[in-house]
């Protein structure tokens, strides 16, 4: 299906602009003096910016589109990198890689693979939406070696000019190939009748807004938003922007130290399209109690692995399996406590959890490591953090699979 093909490189290309600036911290403290810190006070805001332009952006999907919605998105992550090609102060780069190109990824974010999978599939989505959140790790896996090979030597502008480029060309893609809804290519939802009739919901851009105060009111929301935060403070905030440096503070050179993301890359690829099957199947609460527990786990460990050793590959191999493979259970929860409708616009919010803990991950870990002289503290903060997460879960109802009170904000407008 064509539709799945299209979403998942354009969620590759979003993941490869949010991972691009871990690749960019050490060339562009060489090259224009600036601090960790300074440096990560960019990553935190276009992590942050990433996550809050989910909710809108799914309204906007349901208003203007899901294609028109990502063309501007892919449009603005393009211009606003290679905007960056001229930029002399800090600022600049806080302006271009921060706030329009977060702006531009949030728009093809997570809310983008819960609106396509709603829309387009009736049946399978936990698996469907798993290979789409593996497409974080995909991207990881594709950007992240390349990027660290042309960054070598503190080289920072052929990192922007790819990554820009990509952009760019992913535009002509979603405009040629991107369907909008299933009928448009003569079929229907994937496991739906074909005399079912066709949704075609009718949403306000702002929607965002008055549904969050729908949902705000249901603990369900709270428990899901809590745990998303941890998940973002676990993986994107901290892994995904400083594990690179903190493998350059032991001896490890940044094309090897791409390669262990590229080994996460890889198994989270296996591990969250493995978690959607299972969520199709199994309690997605039960999933997510263990996939925090088994994360804390591993991040307690981590200091005190040999970065030269066998420890780092096992690491590489665990954390992988785990990194992402919360998105399936937890979208799965959402579609069942508020419904198919409101969901995409309820996980987008979810999700702007989830960003504020990678940006606190992203600038903290940086302020830690300028203090202490050491990330040990942040990557150990984070392992008990997942592990409160996991006792956390427990908390949150065990809803059927067609959901026992599903809420549907969009009728309350």
């Amino acid at each position: 299906m064509i539709v799945v093909v299209v979403t998942f490189v354009a969620l590759l290309a979003a993941a490869g602009v949010r991972a691009a600036p871990g690749v960019l911290m050490l060339p562009l403290s060489v090259h224009f003096g600036w601090d960790r810190a300074t440096v990560s006070l960019t990553g935190a805001v276009g992590i942050l910016l990433f996550g809050l332009t989910g909710p809108f952006a799914a309204a906007l999907m349901q208003s203007i589109g899901i294609r028109r919605t990502m063309l501007g998105g892919l449009a603005l992550m393009g211009a606003a990198t290679l905007a960056s090609l001229w930029m002399r102060d800090s600022w600049h780069y806080l302006l271009t890689w921060g706030v329009l190109s977060g702006i531009g990824s949030g728009a093809v974010a997570p809310v983008l693979a819960a609106a396509v999978v709603n829309r387009w599939f009736a049946v399978r989505r936990g698996l469907v939406m798993g290979l789409f959140s593996a497409s974080t790790a995909t991207g990881a896996l594709v950007f992240l070696p390349v990027l660290a090979w042309l960054s070598e030597g503190g080289a920072w502008r052929p990192v922007v000019e790819t990554v820009g480029i990509v952009c760019l060309v992913l535009v002509l893609l979603v405009a040629v190939f991107m369907p909008e809804r299933p009928a448009d290519v003569g079929t229907t939802r994937l496991g739906e009748d074909a005399g079912a009739a066709a949704k075609s919901p009718d949403t306000a851009p702002l929607a965002a807004l008055p549904m969050l105060a729908v949902a705000a009111r249901r603990p369900i929301f709270w428990l899901l938003f809590g745990s998303f935060l941890v998940c973002g403070f676990t993986t994107n905030g901290l892994i995904g922007m400083h594990m690179i440096a903190y493998c350059g503070d032991h001896g490890v050179a940044p094309v090897a130290a791409a390669g262990l993301l590229t080994v996460m890359g890889v198994f989270d690829l296996i591990g969250t399209t493995a978690s959607g099957w299972l969520t199709d199947r199994y309690d997605p609460k039960r999933l997510l109690v263990g996939y925090y527990a088994l994360r804390g786990a591993s991040l307690l460990l981590l200091p005190t692995i040999d970065f030269g050793g066998v420890g780092m590959a096992v690491f590489a191999v665990v954390y992988g399996l785990n990194w992402i493979a919360t998105v399936p259970p937890t979208l799965a929860l959402t579609n069942r406590a508020f419904g198919d409708r409101a969901a995409p616009i309820v996980f987008g919010w979810i999700v702007v959890g989830h960003q504020i803990g990678a940006a606190l991950a992203a600038y903290t870990a940086g302020i830690v490591r300028e203090v202490a002289g050491s990330y040990a503290p942040a990557f150990i903060g984070s392992g008990v953090f997942a592990l409160i997460a996991a006792a956390a879960v427990l908390a949150l109802p065990s809803l059927r699979q067609d959901g026992e009170h599903p809420v549907h904000p969009l009728s309350a407008n």
